[in-house]
């Protein structure tokens, strides 16, 4: 019988209604016991790591996660968290680099409603985490919600309360889980087997800046100032207004001339970004050298980078390890050459 350890951060499936509002209190041990059959194929041992609402997530809770695991991982077969909805994705994914070539699983759950609540996704999630991390072909971070079995760096909430929350962007579902059978949609038997290796830092200085029509360059100035990246969320498939007497131009030289990080995504959720189609983008991608997330998650890129800068400052690894594949983060190539 399979060993699985369950780590409880807080989050819906934790909540309990008070007067002013839900809130996180029902302990890991408390929810276990909504899903009394699951301890029929595995056993479960819990901890409580936090009780938060993941409005109020952090990097240093995601290293607390990672620690937790890395200090269990040789006397359990599996994990599971449970996680509140909202930035369910970014733990996901951030989950993904700090552990990397994990042949166990490592599962994130949650649910849209409070799991003592009668109509409740919570413990059908629940008991499918546990199914699956029991089983003998899930390895790496997935977030298993509704059924589906979405790798952890290609998780997005795109329904703030229906039940299919979650979807999985510019990559197929791992699997679905389905009346207690689990029907995978990938075949991993030819992957490379690596050890698993575990990283216990990050850098949380990475700002974000969404374009609209008309915004001021200089808001990238005041980031500089700020963080050590910046991800900007650009049109279509991507590129920089031209406007303002090229500005954003000159803003982008700045940060760059800093060795400071500049990645470009786009705000369209599915085929993601490709600078090379418009002049806007071409032209500054080619002269700046700046970093393209392509087909991956903002979640991910935003998890990614930190990750990153929190192992290297040096532009070169920079560049290296943002476009090595991690956890299916990435189908772009990059080359050096």
């Amino acid at each position: 019988m399979k060993r699985i350890l369950l780590l409880g951060t807080g989050g819906t499936i934790a909540c309990k209604r008070t007067d002013k509002g839900l809130k996180p209190v029902i302990t890991s041990d408390e929810i276990l016991s909504y899903v009394p059959d699951s301890r029929s194929y595995c056993e479960i041992h819990s901890i409580q790591l936090m009780n938060i609402d993941s409005t109020n997530i952090q990097p240093c809770h995601w290293l607390a996660v990672e620690k937790a695991i890395e200090e269990n991982y040789g006397q359990y077969d599996g994990f599971v968290i449970t996680h509140g909805t909202d930035t369910m994705a970014y733990t996901a994914a951030a989950l993904s680099y700090l552990i990397q070539h994990s042949p166990k699983p490592i599962i994130i759950t949650g649910a849209q409603k409070p799991i003592d609540m009668e109509n409740t996704d919570a413990r059908t999630n629940l008991a499918d985490s546990l199914l699956f991390a029991s089983c003998p072909g899930a390895h790496d971070v997935n977030l298993v919600f509704d059924g589906k079995v979405i790798a952890g760096t290609r998780g997005k909430k795109e329904w703030t309360k229906s039940y299919h929350a979650f979807s999985s962007i510019n990559f197929p579902y791992v699997a679905i889980i389905q009346d207690g059978q689990i029907i995978f949609y990938l075949d991993d038997k030819d992957r490379d087997k690596k050890p698993v290796c575990f990283y216990r830092q990050m850098d949380g200085d990475v700002g974000l800046m969404k374009l609209i029509p008309s915004m001021d360059a200089s808001l990238l100035d005041y980031m500089a100032g700020h963080y050590d990246a910046v991800i900007i969320e650009s049109f279509g498939v991507g590129g920089l207004p031209s406007y303002q007497d090229g500005d954003y131009h000159g803003a982008i030289a700045r940060w760059t001339g800093l060795g400071k990080t500049v990645i470009m995504t786009t705000q369209v959720t599915n085929e993601g970004s490709d600078m090379s189609v418009y002049e806007v983008g071409r032209s500054i991608k080619q002269e700046f050298g700046l970093l393209e997330a392509y087909d991956m998650t903002l979640e991910a890129v935003v998890t990614k980078i930190m990750w990153i800068l929190g192992q290297t400052k040096d532009p070169v690894r920079i560049r290296r390890m943002f476009y090595e594949t991690v956890n299916r983060d990435i189908l772009w190539k990059w080359s050096e050459n």
